[in-house]
């Protein structure tokens, strides 16, 4: 199933609906006011919602009439992981700095800012200080729909409500200078993040799944175009921690809660700073290209759909850039 929750003009609320055949049926017309958080709590929803379709007289509305909401608007928490080796070899490699053993004996993630999140379709407007070095990093994204503590990889599968885009927007100056303090990324990457357009359930894509014995993986199809212009591509199966084992990880002496997302990392050759090493290591002479304002962001992932964001500026002059003694 692909979930969704929306906006539309006849109703003065916040909406959730089913996305099927271009047509969103309206779930709170079937389960009352209730958001998509708790939707995805309730036990069998999945079938309660597939009766709802397949009644004719239920509420339903054009996909070209409403307006996307991040898929879950108020999530409970957002860690972001680093689970893909080819991005982090690499983007070391351009630094000069060999691989790090430690990547290859556990997950890692941080903490982002929860309160900080777009959707599909959303003009992003930043801060002055975010387009040094702006970046955009083509990832995916898990929602936590069963809680729990100390959970165990061969059982974290089953606590995944469903999958997004994650776009993690990222202003590399800002991170670049906090980090060398050894913590962040903080600023650097709190302002933005995009996910969407929607969630899509793990029946959804079985098809495309791999199993190994430390979780699932996805064969999808992953891509960034910026203003029409392909510059990334990788696929989800190359992720070197299954969301499996990073739940493990986060859940250890820790409750997961529902709503909380947990990101992929960066895929392969999925954000402008990798990008950009890569020429300048091949050719001292290159020009860094980084996201402009106006610039338009699309991301695609097989069987998670797309989404497009356009970045504009801030008219304020405040920088923090400005405030370093």
């Amino acid at each position: 199933m692909k979930l969704l929750s929306y906006k539309i003009k006849k109703f003065d609320t916040p909406q959730i609906g089913v996305l099927q055949n271009q047509l969103v049926y309206n779930l709170n017309h079937c389960f009352g006011n209730i958001s998509l958080l708790d939707l995805i709590q309730l036990k069998d929803y999945q079938d309660q919602v597939a009766n709802f379709i397949s009644n004719n007289d239920c509420l339903k509305h054009d996909i070209k009439d409403i307006t996307v909401l991040p898929v879950i608007p108020k999530p409970t928490s957002f860690r972001d992981a680093y689970a893909f080796r080819q991005h982090v070899a690499t983007s070391r490699k351009n630094r000069g700095s060999e691989m790090i053993p430690e990547f290859d004996q556990f997950p890692v993630f941080y903490f982002s800012n929860h309160n900080a999140m777009f959707a599909d379709g959303q003009n992003i407007e930043l801060m002055p200080d975010h387009f040094h070095r702006l970046d955009y990093e083509l990832e995916f994204a898990i929602v936590i729909g069963k809680g729990g503590k100390n959970i165990l990889s061969k059982d974290a599968d089953n606590h995944i409500a469903g999958f997004c885009i994650l776009n993690d927007l990222s202003a590399r100056r800002l991170q670049m200078e906090e980090m060398k303090l050894n913590l962040g990324p903080a600023k650097g990457k709190d302002f933005a993040n995009v996910i969407g357009p929607y969630l899509v359930t793990p029946n959804e894509i079985e098809s495309k799944s791999i199993d190994t014995p430390f979780g699932k993986k996805y064969d999808l199809q992953m891509s960034c175009y910026v203003n029409g212009e392909l510059l990334s591509k990788g696929n989800a199966k190359d992720m070197n921690w299954t969301f499996a084992e990073i739940i493990e990880r986060a859940s250890y002496g820790v409750e997961l809660f529902p709503g909380d997302i947990i990101g992929s990392g960066t895929v392969g050759t999925g954000c402008l700073l990798e990008l950009n090493g890569t020429k300048k290591r091949e050719n001292s002479d290159y020009i860094e290209r980084w996201i402009q304002e106006n610039d338009e962001i699309e991301m695609q992932i097989e069987g998670l759909g797309k989404i497009t964001n356009k970045i504009i500026k801030s008219d304020s002059k405040h920088s923090l850039l400005k405030l370093k003694k």
